[in-house]
């Protein structure tokens, strides 16, 4: 393909238009897929729209690479690994301007996504020789017993759009790391980063059918999905999307009893005492809501704050909000970028409209930016929310910060958890006694306290409730990929 003129890439050849089965870049079925740029519309590559058949061909390639990778040394294992992120992190700018041009994101926060998931294949690469069993001391004389770590087999992974690169990396590095195959399909709406990534794992010296992916329309990936939902070699599905796909994902894997590894939709709370920092409750705010224009798994949904700081707090997230540089990845200004579709923009648009309705108020924001374009949304503030409100049951994934007053630290902890959902919570306290007891109420995976950006390679990510299951990251994110297999060897006496 050629370069594209606003955002060239130094290797155009990271641009791939096929899919990758058993160590081949391979045509798919004919029909092809178009990836648009959410900023402008403008097709920048197609890829297959591929079917059941292209998957039952990753699937096979992927089953019979499995023997040799998980007989490699861990060290050997690694040592691709490793490469592999060093690639990664040598094309930096390149992956980057290729999330922004798929995804939206402004070109500084695709580079920090690159690093983000390096950060991911970097850790993984340094567990995988990390994958200690254990020696237990046997009840009777002549007895040995062991518990063993071994690899799962071959895994499907799911990924979404927002984060194209972190996604693939935070579930195919623990895999590989574990000695497991994979067969992957990538949001239909970003597969060139994924097809980029997978193409320098090619070049670290990943062996052929260790690594498979294969792409899909939103019509055609129930088809592809379902291949490797029914057959008995896919031991594990790893998937980050929404809850009902989740369910139906577990539903479909209960006959040959998969392991699953689910990070499923949020509604994320964000709790301002009235003992808080101010201030720095904002800025936490500012980071942890409005990183790629809200469109993140834990990104706050439902803000509370204390009625004795709430029009402080208002006052300063609306001058916060109201001063961010909305525009597309190619101005190197941008702050926000366009909304990943139209569909995205019509939920926040419907979103805001009930809000006014049931009497919330606008501070800053509140409409289609449609000067920009068709998919930009203006960072909005309201207030007067409440738990009738759309914007309270339903995840926005957009740039909506909608506030509630609250009272009394019972009411604000009872309306956190009142929602099925369970992956991250936000609060800002001074006191100390306070912090321990909320975050031990707080009915989610992850919690973070006086800060507002969570996400690290050495931490458990995932959720509880609806939120799904399983963790990525940290010695956590590599057991989800790992039997435990207990050994007993006996006449030694």
């Amino acid at each position: 393909m050629s370069q594209t003129p606003t955002s060239p890439l130094t290797r155009p050849e990271l641009i791939r238009h096929a899919n990758f089965i058993a160590g081949q870049w391979t045509p798919g079925p004919g029909a092809l897929l178009p990836v648009t740029n959410p900023a402008t519309g403008e097709v920048i590559a197609s890829v297959p729209d591929s079917g059941a058949p292209e998957a039952l061909a990753a699937l096979q390639a992927a089953h019979a690479a499995f023997p040799a990778w998980r007989a490699l040394p861990a060290k050997q294992r690694a040592a691709i690994i490793k490469r592999w992120n060093d690639l990664v992190v040598a094309h930096t700018d390149d992956l980057g301007r290729l999330i922004s041009l798929e995804q939206g994101k402004p070109l500084a926060e695709g580079k920090g996504e690159v690093a983000y998931a390096a950060s991911y294949i970097e850790w993984f690469g340094e567990e995988a020789t990390r994958m200690n069993g254990e020696v237990i001391p046997a009840p009777v004389p002549g007895r040995r017993m062991f518990a063993l770590k071994e690899p799962v087999g071959v895994v499907a992974a799911i990924t979404p759009w927002n984060f194209p690169a972190a996604m693939i990396a935070r579930k195919i590095a623990p895999a590989l790391a574990a000695g497991c195959t994979v067969v992957c399909k990538p949001a239909e709406d970003t597969p060139l980063t994924s097809l980029a990534l997978v193409l320098l794992a090619h070049e670290a010296g990943v062996p052929a059918g260790v690594l498979n992916i294969v792409t899909a329309s939103r019509e055609k990936t129930p088809e592809v999905v379902d291949v490797w939902l029914d057959d008995a070699r896919v031991r594990k599905i790893t998937f980050t999307g929404s809850t009902p796909v989740g369910k139906h994902l577990a539903r479909r894997s209960a006959d040959t009893l998969k392991k699953l590894s689910l990070e499923l939709g949020g509604n994320a709370p964000f709790i301002v005492f009235e003992d808080a920092d101010v201030e720095a409750a904002v800025q936490g705010f500012m980071a942890a809501k409005f990183r790629n224009g809200g469109q993140t798994c834990v990104s706050p949904n439902r803000v509370y704050v204390h009625a004795q700081v709430h029009d402080t707090f208002a006052r300063l997230l609306a001058e916060k909000v109201g001063a961010l540089i909305v525009g597309p990845a190619s101005d190197p200004h941008s702050q926000i970028g366009p909304m990943i579709n139209e569909r995205a923009v019509q939920k926040i648009e419907r979103h805001v409209q009930d809000a006014r309705a049931r009497g919330a108020k606008v501070l800053t924001g509140g409409r289609r930016l449609t000067e920009l374009g068709a998919t930009y949304y203006a960072p909005t503030v309201l207030t007067g929310a409440d738990a009738t409100m759309a914007c309270a049951c339903e995840e926005t994934f957009g740039p909506v910060a909608p506030l509630t007053v609250f009272e009394s630290e019972e009411e604000v902890i009872a309306a956190a958890n009142d929602t099925p959902f369970g992956l991250a919570a936000y609060f800002y306290s001074r006191d100390v006694r306070r912090i321990w007891r909320v975050a031990g109420l707080l009915e989610t995976g992850i919690v973070g306290v006086n800060e507002g950006a969570l996400a690290a390679e050495a931490a458990p990510f995932g959720g509880v409730k609806e939120s799904g299951y399983g963790r990525e990251g940290s010695t956590h994110g590599l057991e989800d990929y790992l039997h435990t297999k207990y050994v007993c060897q006996g006449g030694l006496d």
